[in-house]
């Protein structure tokens, strides 16, 4: 998962291949809580690995569930529901963050099962209104208090001294036009005391987000309620109504999700030899209103099939067609139409979105805002959004995308990185996506196509010991880019020469050669493998280092690795370290630094290295080393060590690692265009 402050996605030309879907959050969090509510143990598979589904298990094993995580999606949760019912752990603080599927639904649970809560959030949640479901749970007798502003979060449930007395003959009345969520929670709690008659909901004003109670309502069959609704206006849960674990239960995978995939497929020409993208995880049978995103998606043109865990898409029409729609019956999935807008042919109206104004963020202002950062027309309205694309490419502008702690405002804006103007795109925060679909970004660089010219390459040269790995590596963190540390890989050719008893000569430089064309190596954070050999430690030896050395002196070695090394350049971007990543392997890298220190600072640095490893070392005898290897990398005949001729000089005997990476992101900040 991408945990950087931003993340710079360079132009993106097509797409091709498979994407595997992660499991809903809609229906993780539902399905969590039920099994929580319910008699027996149920085993859950392909649960959504996330903040969300995180902030929830934390919270039912807050309150007395007994939750077994076996890891790979699946849980094991054994219900508070027994044959008598088990109360739940109480006097209990707990934290929701900014989870509404987990916040809303157990502020019902809990007020219905009785006991001293109290639920926070962070500050966004304290901002997210929930008096609509608090007046409702007051109709029937409960006691909820609010802890700051009224009608918000964070919250007081106060039955110390048991469940009073609850008023269940008439209906309980909750709005509709604020959020689907006040009635999903009082479906999934009301059950809890509807013993002896039934109990009835009445929805005052228009339902919004329809789909997403469709959804509740065939998970709690699932679990053994049978709720009957009129027109979607007035709900009835029976008498006599008890939760049963299925036993096992499996989770779709987000359609919501897949409306990132499905107007990929639309937007981007497919590579040679491929045919648009395939979803697997979800399909047209799916449960999840957001599926209706497929028909939104054919009027704009593209071309979609499917079957009942499938769905796949190539584009069809284009540019594509725009369109005008009510968006009520898919109201996450709209805010991908908004960028497929952006690729369409004349203006595009999405209507009756009034509930993205209360949702991780006002994402009605902040679609506006964002779109109109790239070149787009937008009139934003009560409830809709209307957006007219840039005219030509030359209108487009490239952006830097603010998300607003909003996962899907990052997930939508991504696709703007398939503009006809070739321009990059930043995305601000981009860890927000752990929300929900935490791979997202390593998902969407697997069936995303870029021209190599285009991904971006940092080098960062110098002579050994001058802290150019460390600096190159940190830096490759704090961008999201993949790091190539092209010493490591003369190291891992030296030791793999010398594991296979060849003479690192001139004698040995052919099957040397051979042996470096195919080293399977990888780079996985602070780790180096070769295959499944963990050579870290290895490599960092003196004497592999020395071995290196000799081996990057060899002419057919270096040619044979300068292709492997070019492999490293993959989206969204590459940061390298060496001797000749700026002068000979990378040349027309938009950014080259050449890091020194002398040869006393380094040496220092050497010396202090080795001793915390626990290994003597004399640091005059360091120097010298150091000096002789100098010499060696300086006069070799191919790729000589030097700096690059357009390479900004970095001089850091006097600086510390931290305002090294500081000055090499202040250089990589100057070049870009937001």
């Amino acid at each position: 998962m991408f945990s950087t402050a931003f993340l710079d996605l360079p132009p993106l030309a097509s797409a091709g291949g498979t994407v595997q879907l992660p499991g809903s959050k809609s229906i993780s969090n539902r399905v969590l809580l039920l099994a929580a509510l319910s008699q027996g143990t149920t085993e859950v598979h392909d649960l959504l690995s996330s903040d969300d589904t995180r902030v929830m298990l934390d919270a039912l094993r807050a309150i007395g569930c007994t939750v077994d995580e076996a890891g790979g999606g699946r849980v094991r949760i054994t219900g508070l529901g027994g044959p008598d019912g088990t109360l739940p752990r109480s006097p209990t603080k707990l934290f929701m963050g900014n989870a509404g599927t987990a916040m809303r639904p157990l502020t019902a649970a809990l007020a219905l099962l009785g006991g001293e809560f109290e639920l926070s959030g962070v500050p966004r949640m304290h901002e997210r209104p929930i008096g609509d479901l608090v007046d409702a749970l007051r109709q029937l007798g409960c006691r909820i208090d609010f802890l700051g502003n009224e009608g918000y979060p964070p919250l007081s449930i106060q039955h110390a001294a048991g469940l009073p007395a609850l008023r269940l003959h008439e209906p309980i009345r909750v709005r509709g036009d604020v959020s689907s969520q006040f009635l999903t929670a009082l479906l999934m709690a009301l059950p809890l005391v509807a013993k002896e008659q039934d109990v009835v909901i009445e929805v005052v004003g228009e339902l919004i987000s329809r789909p997403y109670i469709h959804i509740t309502l065939e998970l709690l069959a699932r679990f053994g309620i049978a709720v009957r609704h009129e027109e979607w206006q007035r709900f009835t849960i029976p008498a006599g109504s008890r939760y049963r674990s299925p036993g096992q239960i499996h989770v779709e995978a987000d359609a919501s999700s897949a409306s990132y995939f499905i107007a990929l497929g639309a937007i981007a020409e497919s590579p040679k030899g491929q045919k648009g993208i395939k979803i697997l995880g979800v399909g047209q049978d799916s449960i999840q209103g957001d599926i209706r995103f497929v028909e939104a998606a054919r009027a704009m043109g593209a071309q979609i099939t499917g079957g009942p865990n499938w769905l796949q898409i190539e584009r069809g029409s284009w540019p594509l067609r725009a369109i005008d729609l009510d968006c009520n019956h898919i109201p996450d999935a709209a805010m991908t139409l908004a960028v497929m807008a952006l690729y369409a042919q004349g203006t595009t109206t999405l209507r009756n979105i009034a509930s993205w104004r209360v949702k991780e963020t006002d994402r009605l202002a902040a679609m506006a805002c964002e779109l109109a950062k790239l070149g787009a027309s937008v009139e934003e309205g009560a409830d809709y959004l209307r957006i007219t694309p840039p005219a030509r490419p030359a209108d487009w502008k490239s952006a830097s995308i603010r998300t607003y702690d909003d996962h899907r405002v990052a997930m939508c804006f991504s696709l703007a990185a398939f503009n006809p103007a070739g321009l990059p795109v930043r995305i601000e925060d981009p860890k927000c996506v752990a929300k929900t679909f935490p791979d997202y970004f390593e998902a969407l660089f697997l069936v995303a196509r870029a021209d190599t010219a285009l991904i971006p390459v940092i080098c960062i040269d110098g002579p050994t010991a001058s802290g150019k790995g460390t600096v190159a590596a940190s830096v490759a963190r704090q961008l999201g880019y993949h790091f190539l540390d092209s010493g490591a890989l003369y190291r891992i050719t030296a030791l793999a020469a010398t594991r296979a008893g060849i003479a690192i000569d001139q004698a040995g430089e052919q099957r040397i050669a051979d042996l470096a064309r195919g080293l399977p190596v990888r780079f996985e954070g602070e780790r180096i493998w070769l295959g499944q050999d963990d050579v870290t430690e290895a490599i960092r030896t003196e004497e592999a280092g020395m071995n290196a050395s000799r081996v990057s002196a060899l002419p057919a070695v270096r040619m044979a690795l300068v292709a492997l090394q070019h492999g490293f350049r993959r989206l969204p971007g590459l940061v390298a370290d060496g001797r000749d990543m700026g002068t000979v392997i990378f040349p027309a890298a938009p950014l080259k630094v050449f890091l020194t220190a002398s040869v006393e600072c380094r040496a220092e640095r050497r010396h202090k290295q080795l001793i915390s490893k626990g290994i003597s070392a004399n640091i005059f005898d360091l120097r010298a080393q150091l000096e002789a290897r100098d010499a060696r990398d300086q006069s070799r005949a191919v790729a000589p060590l030097k700096p690059a001729q357009d390479a900004l000089l970095l001089e850091s005997s006097a600086l510390t690692v931290e305002q090294a990476v500081a000055q090499v992101l202040d250089w990589w900040q100057a070049r870009q265009p937001f």
